[in-house]
């Protein structure tokens, strides 16, 4: 018998999203007014808000490249980005009506993907597009794997981009590999493919509450070339900017939508609270 899903909704308990008003946001761009664009430039990292119910573009401007992304409450950043519930609640690839999850006790969508252009699929080796599989690529394995200084991964460029919002190295966390594919061969091992996206190919989404959002463009540019290992090279001619488009949409396209509210669990865990009164 083939294994279920685990994550599996109760009847009357539902994970859909309103795919109407997520088309609508992704078709009515003539109902949107530019809010910020910037480029972030290689192997370097960027942080910027987006608040709830604007959109916010990623953009391959010049041709393939990685984006490691990480995002936060804006206003409280111990709620982040959850890699490993997004992973169980959606995909390990994520698309097209997709929600980023957010960690406990909060536990809500904080973005939901309202488009993108690449439309990878699956290919004949099982790799997919948009990775949660892996993790950003951080110089303390480099240091064991190469026994080599390099100061310009993805970890230390989302640590030097956050700095100016008051958070430090440990608030980088697992990311989503924006533009990247990859998937698990059958002896269990993590692949990587060279990046599918093209000059102006984009990676779109909505804010469902205030975001701080963080980008690396990854020093191993569009992963053409392996990093590590007997066959590693130099990636660097491989790199290359990225984009970021900030919109907000006019009211009448958030007409019914609501910004999502932290999980509704009490939060005892089994532990009784004692009652204090007056005699």
């Amino acid at each position: 018998m083939a294994a279920k899903w685990t994550y599996l909704p109760s009847e009357g308990v539902s994970l859909d999203v309103d795919r109407a008003f997520y088309d609508r946001l992704a078709r009515e761009t003539d109902q949107r007014t530019p809010i910020d664009q910037f480029t972030v430039p290689i192997r370097s990292g960027k942080a910027w808000p987006v608040r709830a119910g604007q959109i916010c573009r990623i953009v391959a401007i010049e041709g393939p490249q990685v984006a490691d992304f990480n995002a936060w409450n804006l206003h409280n950043p111990r709620e982040r980005f959850w890699a490993a519930r997004t992973r169980q609640l959606q995909s390990t690839h994520v698309t097209t009506y997709d929600r980023l999850w957010s960690t406990l006790p909060y536990l809500r969508p904080m973005l939901t993907i309202t488009n993108e252009t690449i439309q990878y699929g699956e290919d004949e080796d099982g790799g997919k597009c948009h990775d949660l599989l892996g993790s950003r690529c951080d110089p303390y394995v480099n240091k064991i794997l190469t026994g080599e200084e390099f100061d310009f991964h993805c970890h230390s460029n989302l640590t030097r981009a956050i700095l100016p919002y008051r958070l430090t190295e440990q608030d980088v966390h697992d990311v989503l590999n924006i533009f990247q594919v990859t998937g698990i061969d059958e002896d269990g091992h993590y692949f990587m493919k060279p990046s599918p996206a093209k000059k102006g190919d984009f990676f779109e989404f909505f804010a469902e509450i205030d975001l701080l959002c963080a980008i690396s463009t990854c020093p191993g540019g569009d992963l053409s070339v392996p990093l590590w290992g007997p066959d590693a090279g130099d990636p660097l001619p491989t790199c290359k900017p990225l984009g970021v488009e900030i919109y907000q949409p006019t009211p009448e396209l958030l007409t019914g939508w609501e910004s999502p509210a932290s999980a509704s669990y009490q939060g005892n865990h089994g532990m009784s609270r004692p009652v204090f009164g007056h005699e």
